[in-house]
């Protein structure tokens, strides 16, 4: 007896063009965007910021690419290193989430605004 059903495909097509997240980014993703940007300000290599933290280069990197969920004494090291407070580096990471939540949902956050004053 023959099957007539479909040939079987992949789930999700990773071949494609990537559809644009509508996410909130990670904390780990936010905070390696603000190393790095801290890092490159001071016009760094990462193995001189790794080597005044007390880390590897390798790991500086994965924290700096958002692949690495760091605790906070590496955290707290890494801010060192680049002569920054932790809650200097706190404020700035959740500020650079801040603006990517507003501008992911600008019209929804307005609207519910609006809802509440009614």
């Amino acid at each position: 007896m023959a099957s007539s059903a479909p040939p079987l495909r992949p789930a999700i097509d990773r071949t494609g063009p990537k559809p644009p997240s509508a996410r909130e980014p990670l904390w780990r993703h936010a905070l390696g965007e603000c190393l790095r940007g801290l890092r490159h300000e001071r016009g760094e290599k990462l193995s001189e910021t790794a080597r005044r933290a007390g880390v590897s280069p390798q790991y500086l990197s994965e924290m700096e690419r958002g692949v690495k969920e760091p605790s906070s004494e590496m955290i707290a090291a890494v801010a060192g290193a680049l002569d920054v407070t932790l809650v200097d580096l706190t404020l700035a990471v959740a500020e650079s989430l801040r603006s990517a939540q507003n501008s992911m949902s600008r019209g929804a956050t307005c609207s519910a605004a609006y809802a509440l004053a009614a």
